[in-house]
C-alpha cells in the first residue's frame, strides 16, 4: 500500500482551479516531472536553502506550538476522537504536553519554516528538489522540519542539534498520532497509523521517522 505523505500528515487540501470564458485557469506553476528518487544530499542542500530563503521572510505566521495545540484538541475531545481509549487519551495528552515544554524549554532560535517538508512535498525538477506545499508553514527550530524527513537526509543536514531533533521527531509522531484518530480522518487504515504511531512512542527511542514508520506497515 502506497501511503500519500500528505494525507498522512493532516487533512486533505484542494488547490484552487477557476474557469472563466471557457478557459480553465490556475496559478500553479507546472513543472515536468524528472527523476523520482532523490538523494539525500540533494534533498537536504534543498531545504537548508529553503530555510535559508526563509529566515529572510517577514511576515506573520503561526508557531509550531499551534500545530501542537490542534493535536492536543483532537485528543481533549471525545467527541473529536471517540475511538480513542481513556489510557491512550491521558498518554497522548501527557506526550503532547510536556514535549511542548521541552522543545521551548531549550530557547533555541526560531526561524519560518515549511512546517511539513516530507517526501510527499518535494517534487523532482530539471533545476532539482522544489518544495511545495508551503501553507503549513510556522516558525520554530530548524529541528522540527527535520523531524519530518529521513535520518539520512539529517545526516547530511549541517548544524543539527541531536537532543532537540529527537524530541521534535517524538513531537511529530504525537501529533500524526492525534491526527489519526481525529473522526473526520480519511486516510485508508487511519486507525492502523495510529495505534502503529502509539506504539512507536511507548517503546521509546531510538525514535523512528515518518518514513521509517511508514515502510514497516507497508511491510517492505
Amino acid at each position: 500500500m502506497k501511503i500519500n505523505y500528505w494525507r498522512l500528515l493532516g487533512s486533505p487540501r484542494r488547490y484552487p482551479v477557476y474557469t472563466r470564458d471557457g478557459f480553465t485557469v490556475t496559478l500553479w506553476t507546472y513543472y515536468e516531472p524528472v527523476t523520482p528518487h532523490t538523494s539525500p544530499a540533494d534533498y537536504a542542500k534543498a531545504l537548508e536553502q529553503l530555510h535559508a530563503g526563509m529566515r529572510k521572510v517577514d511576515v506573520p505566521s503561526p508557531r509550531f506550538t499551534d500545530r501542537i495545540a490542534e493535536a492536543e484538541d483532537v485528543v481533549a475531545d471525545p467527541d473529536l476522537s471517540p475511538e480513542l481509549a481513556d489510557a491512550d487519551r491521558a498518554f497522548l495528552s501527557s506526550r503532547l504536553g510536556s514535549l511542548r515544554r521541552a522543545i521551548e524549554d531549550r530557547g533555541a532560535v526560531e526561524q519560518l519554516l515549511h512546517g511539513e517538508p516530507h517526501p510527499g512535498n518535494v517534487l523532482g525538477t530539471e533545476n532539482g528538489p522544489l518544495f511545495i506545499d508551503l501553507e503549513t508553514c510556522c516558525r520554530g527550530p530548524v529541528e522540527f522540519d527535520l523531524a519530518h524527513v529521513a535520518e539520512a537526509v539529517c545526516a547530511h543536514y549541517p548544524n543539527v542539534d541531536p537532543g532537540l531533533l529527537d524530541e521534535c521527531r517524538q513531537l511529530v509522531l504525537a501529533m500524526v498520532a492525534a491526527w489519526r484518530w481525529d473522526l473526520g480522518d480519511q486516510l485508508p487504515n487511519g486507525r492502523r497509523f495510529g495505534e502503529e504511531f502509539l506504539r512507536s512512542l511507548r517503546e521509546g527511542p531510538p525514535w523512528p521517522t515518518l518514513d521509517t514508520v511508514t515502510r514497516r506497515l507497508d511491510g517492505l
